[in-house]
């Protein structure tokens, strides 16, 4: 038995770029050897890519190249075909102190128009 259903709302990737939601990275990440869009939420973001107030040595791009790299390499040596990837990298999270080791979530699922793309989580983001 089949039951027609009427969709209430979407809310598309393009939408969440545009307000803020994620943040799309596609383009340091194609720099990295991606070939399908990037994004990252707005709360690793602002957790891991923005530099902590007083921080030295530390630049945005450098953060992010930090988590795409690591990503990349989570991908290369874990070929189960999974959508779903959890990777870990060492992240200065306060001015003055030492890298700590955070854990991150990557995802496989379909861009708005059904092509593949990867967004990073945290943990507990769906």
């Amino acid at each position: 038995m089949s039951e027609a259903f009427t969709i209430i709302h979407t809310y598309s990737r393009s939408q969440a770029i545009e307000d803020g939601v994620l943040v799309d990275v596609t383009d340091l990440a194609r720099e990295a050897g991606f070939r399908v869009p990037v994004a990252v939420t707005a709360s690793v973001w602002a957790r891991y890519v923005e530099v902590p107030t007083g921080a030295s040595g530390q630049d945005e791009t450098g953060r992010l190249w930090d988590v795409i790299s690591m990503l990349r390499f989570a991908i290369a040596t874990n070929r189960d075909q999974a959508s779903e990837l959890r990777f870990r990298l060492y992240v200065v999270l306060r001015a003055g102190a030492d890298p700590e080791l955070v854990e991150l979530k990557a995802m496989c699922g379909p861009d708005d128009d059904g092509s593949p793309c990867i967004t990073v989580m945290m943990p507990d983001e769906d």
